[in-house]
């Protein structure tokens, strides 16, 4: 009986962690089956496993402090996409275009594709794979982080000229 209680409470453990980790990605992603598959869900069962999850009132708090702590605006999460364009592993997309037969559904589903912005069958056989340009990735990186810097002078100078503290600007 003791060994029963045991176990369950380090199921029980394991899923809040597992339901804590899908919340994290979810504000990081903003998707709920590429949030739960990253959370170590099932791809099959991902989105349903994730809505169970968002339902309950405690995580829907816990997804509220994240974005709040993280402060996952659309900027935050069109910066998060961009890094992962510039910085993210290519190397699936590189199996799949160096691969002799067509990965099966299921190689398919486990592949981190991101960073592949088209795949072409090519006639007489193989595929064709195009990554998102990183170069291009960083760059646009580089003018939103200029963007923030603007922002940031101009509160600065405003707080000058105003005479308050930047935060009251």
């Amino acid at each position: 009986m003791f060994q029963k209680n045991k176990q369950k409470g380090v199921m029980q453990a394991m899923n809040e962690a597992q339901a804590q980790r899908f919340c994290c990605w979810f504000v990081k992603l903003g998707n709920v089956g590429e949030a739960a598959v990253q959370a170590g869900f099932p791809r099959e069962t991902a989105l349903e496993e994730g809505m169970k999850i968002l339902r309950r009132k405690k995580y829907q708090q816990l997804v509220a402090q994240l974005r709040t702590l993280f402060a996952a605006h659309v900027r935050d999460q069109v910066m998060n996409g961009l890094e992962r364009l510039a910085f993210g592993e290519a190397g699936d997309g590189v199996r799949l275009a160096l691969c002799e037969e067509c990965p099966t559904e299921e190689e398919l589903r486990r592949m981190n594709l991101f960073n592949v912005s088209e795949i072409k069958k090519v006639k007489g056989g193989g595929v064709e794979v195009r990554f998102f340009d990183r170069q291009r990735a960083m760059e646009r990186m580089m003018e939103y982080a200029g963007n923030a810097d603007q922002r940031t002078a101009a509160r600065s100078l405003l707080s000058a000229i105003v005479g308050a503290d930047e935060d009251e600007v």
